[in-house]
């Protein structure tokens, strides 16, 4: 039956963090590769995982399977960990929570109540079917990003090149002509000269600069401003809203279902987002929930959530279905995703070719400006 939202379900007592928020709740073991395996392998693992053991597989004959197919010499190792963790009695959620850099907290929650119902094979087929979209909607975006961010980088690097070695080809020949360049030429003339002349001092500059900034967007002050900046970006921040905002509503439908308490699941499904601002907003109406209000009520304060998905979390409260509410709000928000990078597709290109004509054509007008006025150069 599927888990409902309700103000004695949010006032359980003594609700627990999510597993691995608390660092003795169980042992940390650095996993290299771990993006590469979350990204690549996990998916297909989980789905493998839920087929054999809906076929009444044990778990451990099942690891031994997927222990002998997996390519990856890191996961193998992982496998077998966990396979060894069971047999030394330890339970299947609790084997895979000592390895979090690879099986996350929304992972080892929805096991650890799949384990408590005895729907073990149920939830790991929910969880497959959430990795799959996950990575689904992640290579759809990356996709759509790639092509604009070669052509930013190649376009800016041509910049670069051009600055340093054929601006001073015009600039000797324009000196020889003795006269007061136009005042664009002399501006690119003078960033060409400080460029080259200080070459050292721009590079680490640069470097330092990138640095500087790498670490202060991982300060909690610096990840929440470069967060509000993206969601506020034009654009681009409504592509990294409806992201964002079908996350958090299928984490929480996929929670939901599983049994997983509504504390708990709003902690894991704020940092599902994967955004500092709507985390926020999750974890202040937890305490808003903790007392007895509906979560739409609590989300409904923040105004910043759509009105949208608060009316549709509302009747999904008001009807005892907020799991499949969720999932219709982030079905919701998929297509809508998939609808924009359609429509950034087509707008991008234009965008890139005012870029590039903005970049490039900036600097080789500037260039040649002394020539159109050629008469006035040489005093003629």
């Amino acid at each position: 039956m599927a888990a409902t939202i309700s103000p004695s379900q949010a006032q359980a007592p003594q609700v627990k963090k999510p597993t691995g928020s608390d660092p003795k709740s169980r042992k940390k073991k650095k996993v290299p590769g771990a993006r590469k395996i979350i990204a690549k392998d996990l998916p297909s693992f989980t789905r493998q995982l839920s087929a054999m053991l809906s076929s009444g597989l044990p778990v451990v004959q099942t690891l031994d399977a997927l222990q002998e197919q997996t390519q990856n010499k890191v996961f193998k190792t992982v496998i077998t960990g966990v396979r060894a963790q069971i047999e030394g009695g330890a339970s299947f959620s609790e084997a895979l929570g000592q390895y979090p850099d690879i099986f996350d907290d929304l992972y080892i929650s929805m096991l650890k109540a799949g384990e408590a119902g005895g729907l073990l094979a149920e939830t790991t087929t929910r969880i497959a079917s959430y990795l799959e979209a996950t990575a689904r909607l992640k290579r759809k975006v990356k996709a759509a990003m790639m092509y604009p961010s070669i052509v930013m980088t190649v376009a800016l690097a041509l910049a670069a090149a051009m600055i340093i070695w054929i601006v001073p080809v015009f600039a000797s020949i324009y000196t020889d002509f003795g006269s007061k360049l136009p005042a664009p030429t002399q501006f690119l003339v003078d960033v060409s000269d400080g460029v080259r002349h200080n070459i050292v001092f721009v590079i680490v500059g640069v470097v330092a600069l990138g640095i500087s900034f790498g670490k202060f967007k991982k300060t909690e002050k610096g990840a929440y401003m470069m967060d509000n900046i993206k969601l506020n970006f034009p654009v681009f921040g409504e592509l990294t809203r409806k992201v964002a905002l079908s996350r958090f509503a299928s984490t929480f439908a996929q929670l939901t279902r599983s049994g997983v308490p509504i504390l708990q699941t709003m902690e894991i499904v704020a940092f599902a987002t994967g955004n500092k601002v709507l985390s926020k907003i999750i974890l202040d109406a937890r305490s808003t929930v903790e007392q007895g209000e509906p979560l739409s009520k609590a989300l409904e304060k923040s105004k910043t959530y759509p009105r949208m998905l608060i009316h549709m979390l509302s009747a999904g409260e008001k009807t005892g279905k907020v799991d499949e509410m969720l999932q219709k709000i982030s079905e919701f928000y998929d297509d809508e995703v998939e609808a924009m990078l359609a429509g950034l597709t087509s707008l991008i290109e234009p965008l890139l070719m005012v870029f590039l004509g903005v970049i490039i054509g900036g600097i080789v007008v500037c260039m040649f400006l002394p020539i159109f006025k050629m008469s006035e150069i040489v005093g003629m």
